[in-house]
């Protein structure tokens, strides 16, 4: 009985070390390589003084004012490298599905300049509405929010 108990304990141990070991990732799975990214923290907090990527918005935030029920509104967040290392935004995602992004893809050179665009879509909405845009890059914070705002308004039916 003890026996079975050992190979029972065994034949498990080495089938949950064999089904986690199968798990890894495969070669490229949509990451940056490494090399690529130079995003060191400090202790202090300070990165000042470090060759990495900073981003500046001209704007971090949109007004579209009044907008029709229906209609479909776009800006451009325009942002510059004010780093000494190249900038890469890795990925743009938006509070909610009504909101759609779109980025500079390619690393953007020390001094460089490059854009966030967003599409507010206002079909099924009414009333104030309030999206944030989360911005991620190689920068140090790493993410950024943007935010963007309308009064969407019903048009009377006659």
């Amino acid at each position: 009985m003890k026996k079975d108990i050992k190979t029972i304990t065994v034949v498990t141990f080495i089938f949950t070390a064999f089904l986690f070991s199968c798990n890894s990732r495969s070669s490229n799975d949509g990451l940056l390589p490494s090399g690529i990214v130079n995003n060191p923290s400090t202790a202090s907090g300070d990165a000042s003084s470090m060759d990495i990527a900073a981003i500046t918005f001209a704007a971090g935030e949109h007004d579209f004012g009044k907008v029709i029920q229906g209609e479909k509104v776009t800006y451009a967040f325009k942002f510059e490298n004010s780093g000494k290392a190249d900038l890469i935004v890795s990925d743009v995602s938006t509070s909610c599905g009504c909101t759609t992004p779109g980025f500079t893809s390619e690393p953007v050179k020390p001094g460089g300049t490059g854009i966030i665009k967003v599409t507010f879509d206002s079909s099924n909405r009414k009333g104030f509405q309030n999206k944030t845009v989360t911005v991620v890059t190689n920068t140090q914070p790493n993410t950024n929010v943007l935010q963007i705002k309308a009064m969407v308004v019903v048009p009377e039916k006659y």
